[in-house]
């Protein structure tokens, strides 16, 4: 018999607005090559990532495992930069992972939502984090330590898999990722995703419940390996995110969004029923249908419409 968790997992495993995470911008924009992350395979590593500590610290694998597939289903077209179009054209601002838990529990299934869990909702909407700490509270801290698990596990995979798309693209060489990553963390992608992996479930031993009485079980990384990849993470906020180039993309994307946004305000006829729910307002509605988009839908149809979309943009 499935327990409630292996439900929600096979539920959100079972939705359009998953199998569209194939097609939607992790970090790089409609690239040409084969082999960049996507949403989906971020997602994916994400959830392989939670199950491993979730396994080693005695915890659910199957509640991690859930948010994980879910965390980021309510990202819009072009990673980030969609995100903030979006947020700057509603009155009430864009949030995926907020977005992400109305699509599981609204949007999806015609209108009817997932019925899912509390805990994996929960673990959906507290994913995000803030650029200063991967553990600052940010948008909450998941009331479970499988939720934990999920919110750091995305900010390993993520500053993982993005090095090797930021090598690939040419803008970094691993020998100019900090020294004190290299030293602390390991000089390949498989010797850092190892010694984070592995730290965290040594300083989390608590949450197996075979620690001493009174030792409050918490998700943590050791001190060195906490400031060591909060160094690592600010490294690619200053060397990949926040580059001329994937900025200059970044920009360009948030025009197509914005674009598609004021379209479908303006000519709501055109908004599919199965991305939006009737009796919302309309500006909730475009957000909701521009959102659910992926990359070169967005890009075919922005171009279809009028909009300027750079040649170079894969479809």
């Amino acid at each position: 018999m499935r327990t409630a968790f292996q439900r929600d997992r096979d539920r959100i495993l079972h939705t359009k607005a998953f199998r569209r995470l194939k097609h939607k911008t992790q970090v790089f924009i409609a690239p040409a090559q084969d082999h960049y992350v996507t949403r989906l395979t971020h997602t994916l590593e994400v959830a392989q990532v939670a199950r491993t500590i979730t396994r080693a610290l005695n915890l659910n694998e199957d509640l991690a495992e859930a948010a994980a597939l879910g965390h980021d289903i309510g990202h819009g077209p072009f990673g980030h930069a969609g995100e903030e179009a979006l947020s700057e054209c509603l009155p009430d601002g864009f949030r995926h992972n907020y977005q992400s838990v109305r699509v599981l529990h609204r949007l999806e299934n015609s209108g009817r939502g997932l019925n899912l869990t509390f805990e994996v909702l929960d673990a959906v909407e507290k994913s995000s984090k803030t650029r200063d700490d991967i553990f600052a509270d940010g948008w909450g801290v998941p009331s479970t330590l499988e939720g934990q698990v999920v919110k750091t596990a995305d900010a390993i995979a993520y500053v993982n898999h993005d090095i090797l798309d930021a090598i690939r693209a040419g803008l970094i060489t691993e020998a100019d990722l900090p020294a004190t990553a290299r030293q602390n963390l390991g000089g390949s992608h498989s010797e850092r995703l190892n010694t984070l992996i592995c730290d965290i479930v040594e300083a989390s031993w608590a949450a197996t419940g075979e620690s001493p009485s009174g030792v409050a079980p918490v998700i943590a990384f050791s001190p060195r390996v906490h400031a060591t990849a909060n160094e690592l993470r600010e490294f690619m906020f200053q060397r990949v995110y926040l580059y001329d180039s994937t900025r200059e993309d970044a920009e360009r994307g948030k025009k197509v969004v914005a674009f598609l946004f004021r379209h479908f305000v303006q000519h709501p006829e055109g908004i599919s029923a199965d991305f939006s729910l009737p009796d919302d307002p309309v500006e909730r509605r475009a957000a909701d249908y521009v959102s659910g988009m992926t990359d070169r839908y967005a890009i075919r149809l922005a171009r279809s419409l009028g909009c300027e979309v750079p040649d170079t943009w894969a479809t």
